[in-house]
């Protein structure tokens, strides 16, 4: 089985594979320590593509239409940033462990992460774009050109994902949350790396941060083909939609600070 550096995907366990047939092929493999999954019944079929589709469609639609209500009432002054902004934080934070140690598919709790972080996400939104008027839809066009442009170049095959690829991947990935927290530790005691402001360094590492979110889409292209291929329960579509909207977010988050950082003065 591939390793993927999103936390949603680790704790699955599929049978070994490459790119997806899109045949059904059995459930794969319980491995130790894995959550693995039960096969289909005639209740559940296998998933398929459109499953995918679907339901990340479904969690986006949910992150989006509370995204842009918190957006507005932030610029209208109707809701105060910060509320929701905890609020939305803390309970992501929360739901996301849950789903990602919970041995079942729950779709309620999916889209309550969706919502919780739409909340977050427009109450965020809703600072940048005071301070820096049309940032927002720029954001939202960065992150879905990064999005087609991973998925175009997985389903063509251009960059293929290899053990070494993954690797690679999950090392930068671990490596960006290690210096963040290391970052926001020191913060507490005064201390500025410069790694988070309008500086080269603090644009260079935004980039770089923006480049392993790129590629953990990858990671995240191919867990799902791999769940497809090995027969997946349809449900598990749900879950799939929860690991690209983990990863979405990152990289719209880190959208957002490299482009506040380019348009300050």
């Amino acid at each position: 089985m591939r390793s993927t550096s999103n936390p949603a995907f680790r704790n699955l366990s599929v049978a070994p594979g490459g790119y997806a047939g899109f045949q059904n092929q059995g459930p794969g493999p319980v491995e130790p320590g894995g959550y693995g999954y039960a096969p289909p019944t005639a209740a559940d079929r296998p998933m398929t593509v459109d499953d995918v589709v679907t339901k990340t469609g479904a969690t986006l639609a949910v992150a989006g239409v509370i995204g842009v209500i918190t957006t507005i009432g932030v610029l209208t002054g109707t809701i105060q940033p910060w509320p929701p902004m905890i609020i939305g934080m803390l309970a992501g934070l929360g739901l996301a462990l849950v789903i990602i140690f919970k041995r079942t598919v729950n779709p309620g709790m999916v889209l309550g992460y969706a919502a919780a972080e739409g909340l977050f996400l427009g109450a965020i939104t809703g600072v940048f774009e005071l301070n820096f008027p049309g940032i927002a839809l720029q954001a939202v066009l960065g992150t879905t050109l990064v999005f087609v442009t991973m998925l175009v170049v997985y389903r063509t095959g251009a960059v293929k994902v290899t053990p070494k690829l993954t690797r690679w991947i999950i090392g930068a990935t671990a490596g960006a949350a290690g210096l963040m927290l290391i970052n926001l530790l020191l913060s507490l005691f005064g201390v500025d790396m410069g790694i988070r402001s309008a500086t080269p360094l603090g644009i260079a590492i935004s980039l770089l941060f923006i480049g392993i979110a790129a590629f953990n889409f990858l990671l995240d292209f191919d867990m799902a083909d791999q769940l497809i291929r090995t027969g997946a329960p349809s449900r598990m579509a749900w879950y799939v939609a929860f690991g690209l909207l983990v990863t979405l977010v990152w990289l719209y988050l880190e959208m957002l600070r490299l482009l506040a950082y380019l348009n300050s003065d």
